[in-house]
C-alpha cells in the first residue's frame, strides 16, 4: 500500500476540521450568515485542494481551475467582512495571496504560450521563440511544485481550514459580532452586491480612459461580483434564476474581455524578461485594433448591466412576496 504523501495528510486534516461542524449542504436565505460562511469557503477550499496534485503534475487545466477555486474562496472571505475579520484574518489572507502568486506566474506563462502557438502557423522563427516561453514555463513550475509540496502549504491549508471552522471571528461576545453571525443570508447578501455593483459600474463608465493598472482594478472588481453570484446559486430560483443568468451573462462578457487585455499586458511583461534571448517577443502582445475591440464588448456589457434593475431582497428569497 502506498504511504500517503504530505499533501494528502493535510487534504485530511482539512477534512476532519470540516466534520467537525456538521452543515447543510445548501445554502437558504434565513440563514445564518456564520453558517453561510463556512458552506461556501469549504466548498471552495475543498476545489482548491481537489486540484492540487494534478497541477503538481503540470498540467495546465487543473493550474487554472485551482486559481478559480482559490480567488473564489478570498472572495468569500471579502464578501463576508467585517464578520470575519478578526486578529487571523491577515495571516490567512497573506498565505492565500502567496499562493496566488506562485500559481499566476505559471497561469500567465500557459496564457503567453498558448496565444503564441496559436498564431505561429508553423514559422521557424515563432517555433524557436516557443523554445525559450517552454524552458522558462518548465522552471517556473519547478518552484511552483515546490511550493505546493511545502510546508509553508500545508500549515496554509491547516490554518485556513481550522480558521473557517473555529477563528476567533466565530467566538467574538460582543453584540455587533453576534449581530454580523446571525444576521440572515439573504439579507447580507442584498447589501453586499448591491455596493459591489454599485461601485462596479461607477468605474465603469470611464473604461476607455483608464490605464492598465486601473483598468486591472475594474477587473478585480468585476471578478468579485461574478464569482460572488455564482456562490450563492443556491438562493436562485424561477425568475430569480433566470435574472441571475442574466446579470452573469453581462458580467462574465466583461471579464472576458478584461481578462484578454489583463493577458495582453502581462504578456508584454513576460516577453521583456526574453528579450535578450528573443528581441521582438513583445511586439506580438501589441495590438490596438484588438484592445479596442476589446474595451468596446467590456462597455457595451456594462451598458446592459446598468440598465437591468439590480438583485432585491425578493430575488434571493424567491418563495417571499415581490416587492414594489
Amino acid at each position: 500500500m502506498a504511504r500517503p504523501t504530505r499533501s494528502s495528510k493535510a487534504t485530511a486534516g482539512a477534512k476532519r476540521a470540516a466534520s467537525r461542524n456538521t452543515l447543510p449542504g445548501r445554502l437558504n436565505p434565513g440563514m445564518a450568515c456564520d453558517t453561510a460562511f463556512r458552506i461556501i469557503a469549504r466548498r471552495h477550499l475543498a476545489a482548491v485542494l481537489a486540484q492540487h496534485d494534478s497541477t503538481c503534475r503540470g498540467d495546465p487545466d487543473a493550474l487554472h481551475e485551482i486559481r478559480i477555486a482559490l480567488t473564489h474562496l478570498r472572495t468569500a472571505i471579502r464578501f463576508f467582512s467585517p464578520m470575519v475579520d478578526d486578529a487571523v484574518r491577515p495571516e490567512v489572507w497573506a498565505e492565500l495571496k502567496w499562493l496566488n502568486s506562485q500559481l499566476g506566474m505559471v497561469r500567465d506563462l500557459d496564457v503567453a504560450i498558448e496565444r503564441i502557438t496559436s498564431e505561429a502557423g508553423g514559422e521557424l522563427a515563432v517555433i524557436a521563440e516557443l523554445q525559450h516561453w517552454d524552458e522558462k514555463r518548465a522552471e517556473s513550475h519547478r518552484l511552483l511544485a515546490r511550493a505546493l509540496q511545502s510546508a509553508r502549504y500545508r500549515r496554509l491549508v491547516e490554518q485556513t481550514s481550522n480558521w473557517i471552522e473555529s477563528g476567533p471571528w466565530s467566538t467574538r461576545r460582543s453584540k455587533v459580532a453576534i449581530r454580523l453571525r446571525r444576521c440572515p443570508l439573504a439579507e447580507h447578501a442584498r447589501a453586499q452586491l448591491t455596493e459591489w455593483e454599485r461601485t462596479l459600474l461607477r468605474r465603469a463608465k470611464r473604461l476607455h480612459k483608464l490605464d492598465v493598472e486601473k483598468r486591472h482594478k475594474l477587473r478585480i472588481l468585476n471578478k468579485r461580483l461574478t464569482y460572488s453570484i455564482e456562490s450563492l446559486e443556491d438562493l436562485f430560483a424561477g425568475t430569480s434564476q433566470t435574472k441571475q443568468k442574466s446579470i452573469l451573462k453581462q458580467l462574465r462578457k466583461a471579464q472576458k474581455s478584461l481578462g484578454q487585455l489583463n493577458d495582453d499586458a502581462r504578456g508584454q511583461t513576460l516577453a521583456a524578461s526574453l528579450n535578450e534571448a528573443v528581441p521582438e517577443a513583445g511586439i506580438r502582445f501589441l495590438d490596438r485594433k484588438r484592445e479596442k475591440k476589446l474595451l468596446q464588448i467590456a462597455s457595451t456589457a456594462y451598458r446592459k448591466l446598468n440598465k437591468a434593475k439590480p438583485l432585491r431582497s425578493s430575488d434571493l428569497t424567491p418563495d417571499a412576496e415581490p416587492e414594489d
